[in-house]
């Protein structure tokens, strides 16, 4: 199934009556800093503090009875997972999340809020992913993949769609990337309605998987090193749908250091007041390394989650104080 103009337009009439409209905020100061035009995509503010809502709606509502009744099964670092639940509960459908150990206390507690069946696995997040999938198959579930599902791709480009609707001229919108889900789908809204926007995919140094696989130009196992953006950690699954479509959308690649990303969470928390998890600090981070290409331009930045422990917040934080 390919990501058309008219299945995002139906998806996005088809869920919006579940979703906030978030806030696209101009940041004076963070734009007097970079001489960049920064606008904050504030998607953190989504029900369940992602975007992840939008692809879960999209993927359970367009299930049928059967399908619900049976129940679905899903893998997640906590966001995607938050998401489902949601939606399951929105819906009416049955929930199981598989999470790999490293998942924050606040994400598993929210699950655990929103009655979802929580199975940890003793891996990372290709594992959990692989172990769901496989019990999908065997109860004959549903399985909501994370990414590698054209309606969840098609309810995140929903998000490209407010953006467009907020701000109609940008130049660029820098993307925290994982498994590739959020791309694919702000690239293919662009793509579609033939827009010239820039699509930046955003990646930590520590955990940059689908980036090496479009380096590699195909699907590859990535070791990776632990890192404040989990939401993104995880390798990518083969016959992943969002490779092919990352290669055609993605324009400019971009990485960044565990100390870019914190330090980015500082700045959008002393000049914003905002908190966010690592994966959203991962786009920040990345506009403020690239800032003197971006001089004057309308830069949108995808503050995607705020998932986020506050001790651990606090300790990324609280190490700029003085400063």
């Amino acid at each position: 199934m390919q990501i058309t103009k008219e299945l995002i337009d139906n998806t996005h009439n088809h869920i919006s009556q579940w979703l906030r409209t978030t806030a696209l905020d101009y940041s004076i100061e963070l734009s007097e800093k970079t001489g960049v035009n920064v606008w904050l995509k504030k998607e953190y503010q989504q029900f369940t503090g992602s975007f992840k809502l939008r692809g879960a709606l999209s993927c359970i509502s367009q299930l049928n009875q059967e399908q619900k009744d049976a129940g679905i099964i899903t893998a997640s670092s906590g966001n995607h997972g938050l998401g489902v639940a949601m939606a399951g509960k929105i819906t009416g459908t049955k929930v199981t999340v598989f999470l790999p150990a490293n998942t924050s206390k606040v994400k598993l507690t929210a699950l655990q809020h929103l009655n979802a069946n929580v199975i940890v696995v003793d891996g990372d997040c290709l594992l959990a992913e692989q172990q769901a999938a496989e019990l999908a198959k065997e109860k004959g579930c549903y399985y909501v993949s994370p990414y590698n599902d054209p309606y969840v791709i098609a309810g995140q480009a929903t998000l490209a769609m407010e953006i467009h609707q907020q701000l109609p001229n940008v130049d660029a919108v820098f993307i925290s990337v994982g498994g590739g889900g959020l791309i694919s789908g702000i690239g293919s809204y662009y793509q579609e309605n033939k827009l010239e926007t820039e699509i930046a995919g955003c990646w930590p140094e520590n955990a940059p998987a689908l980036l090496k696989c479009l380096e590699q130009g195909k699907i590859i196992e990535v070791e990776e090193q632990p890192t404040l953006s989990e939401s993104t950690a995880g390798g990518v699954e083969q016959g992943s749908i969002t490779f092919p479509i990352a290669q055609k959308v993605v324009d400019k690649c971009y990485t960044v250091s565990e100390l870019e990303i914190s330090q980015a969470m500082y700045a959008l928390a002393k000049y914003e007041r905002e908190i966010v998890e690592g994966s959203a600090g991962v786009a920040m981070a990345a506009l403020m390394q690239q800032a003197e290409q971006y001089k004057g331009k309308d830069v949108v930045v995808v503050l995607c989650g705020k998932n986020i422990g506050f001790d651990k917040w606090l300790q990324v934080i609280e190490q700029y104080e003085d400063q």
